[in-house]
């Protein structure tokens, strides 16, 4: 799905121009991307959480020549969806 469909989905459901929907879906993108830089999670009920993950250098290989070479640590970006969705999605597993 583009984000044009979304924003025009959301425009239907809420019952408005699928320019405010657009403005509505660019506003959440910017909320996410804001708590994100500023607090490093953001947890949407029933969605799941958004989390900033900083990995750790280390050594790799080159694997074209096997050549060892130093992996930089970087800050990486980490969802972790919400039971709900997984049992919406998948299914609830069953014991």
């Amino acid at each position: 799905m583009t984000q044009s469909q979304v924003a025009a989905h959301m425009a239907d459901k809420l019952g408005i121009s699928k320019k405010q929907g657009k403005q509505a879906l660019e506003e959440l993108t910017a909320l996410v991307v804001r708590e994100l830089k500023r607090e490093g999670s953001l947890r949407l009920a029933g969605l799941g959480i958004f989390r900033k993950r900083q990995s750790k250098a280390r050594m790799g290989r080159n694997p074209a020549t096997g050549e060892a070479i130093k992996i930089p640590a970087r800050t990486r970006l980490r969802f972790t969806p919400a039971k709900a969705l997984k049992d919406a999605v998948l299914g609830a597993k069953r014991k």
